[in-house]
């Protein structure tokens, strides 16, 4: 668009000072041409620009000439000086902080004593109490390939497969949730969520990665948590299992649980069995995990789950009938 040209031309001239019409041209992509009427338009609009021929010539702004080019309000300043830069993921907070000091001297001088306001009076902590924080040694590799739109292959230790599973995805982008980095990528063209501190190893490939043209990566993130959210906050289970294995059942349903098991564990009773309320992101997931522990686990509620559990005993019973 025109009018975004034209803030593009004023914006490299008050970067770089004097610029030849031709490097103007092949920076904006236009004809020679084109970049000479612009710069009439702007004349017009009252901007002090012009041009020189000759070899010392080129287009330049009138000495001393300066404009407000952030074309933020005082309230739009203000919000952007309370939130950018705090509770940042990690290895972005300081260059964030560093670009908005250079936007606090675009300001307008009104404007700049309510942005340092917002700034020295609000502290915004993005991250969870007791949470630790995570390694992302994949993260690197992982941004280049989203920001050169190339395909990625990808060693990921997921909730169902903890030993680690290969993938080829397509990065579509990034997303930072509570100071977590996770990837939205597709698998086979079905959108997926990667949390980036569970990559064991990422390469990225020479291929073109297939992302989706018109993607508008915030809108899919709003169907996919949505999706997510439909799985309601999980299944609360209430057992007793024996002390020998309580620690070891614990250890192992610790990706089964939407909130996670007491540590300590409570005190076995005087028949030696521990008692858990457990809450597992499905009743699905229960069954399965506490089935494999056999006799040492006695499911109290739910009743559905107690149902489950009888009907599988069944079925494994009329499959191997005798043996």
């Amino acid at each position: 668009m025109k009018s975004d040209r034209l803030l593009a031309i004023l914006l490299l001239l008050q970067a770089r000072g004097r610029m030849s019409a031709r490097e103007l041209a092949g920076e904006l992509e236009v004809t020679e041409r084109t970049i000479y009427r612009d710069l009439s338009a702007l004349s017009t609009a009252g901007v002090p620009v012009y041009a020189e021929r000759g070899r010392n010539g080129g287009c330049t702004l009138l000495a001393g000439y300066r404009t407000d080019l952030s074309g933020l309000t005082a309230t739009e300043a203000r919000a952007l000086f309370t939130f950018g830069g705090r509770g940042s993921p990690a290895g972005e907070e300081a260059d964030l902080r560093q670009a908005l000091r250079k936007l606090l001297t675009a300001l307008p001088a009104s404007q700049r004593p309510a942005a340092e306001a917002a700034r020295d009076r609000t502290v915004v902590d993005a991250r969870g109490w007791h949470q630790g924080e995570e390694t992302t040694p994949a993260l690197d590799e992982i941004r280049e390939a989203v920001w050169q739109t190339r395909r990625l292959r990808l060693t990921y230790r997921g909730s169902d497969d903890p030993g680690g599973r290969e993938y080829t995805a397509d990065p579509y982008g990034l997303l930072v949730k509570a100071g977590r980095w996770y990837l939205i990528a597709g698998v086979d063209r079905e959108p997926r969520v990667f949390r980036v501190s569970r990559v064991d190893s990422a390469r990225m490939l020479d291929e073109k990665a297939d992302r989706p043209s018109g993607l508008n990566l915030e809108r899919l993130w709003r169907e996919l948590r949505e999706r997510f959210e439909e799985r309601g906050p999980g299944t609360t289970v209430r057992l007793r299992v024996r002390q020998r294995e309580a620690a070891r059942l614990t250890r192992i349903i610790g990706r089964q649980l939407t909130v996670p098991a007491p540590d300590p564990l409570p005190r076995p009773d005087e028949d030696g069995w521990v008692h858990l309320d457990l809450r597992f992101v499905a009743l699905g997931a229960a069954r399965a995990t506490l089935a494999g522990f056999g006799g040492d686990v006695e499911v109290l509620e739910p009743a559905r789950l107690r149902c489950d559990l009888v009907a599988l005993a069944r079925e494994l019973l009329a499959r191997y009938p005798g043996e």
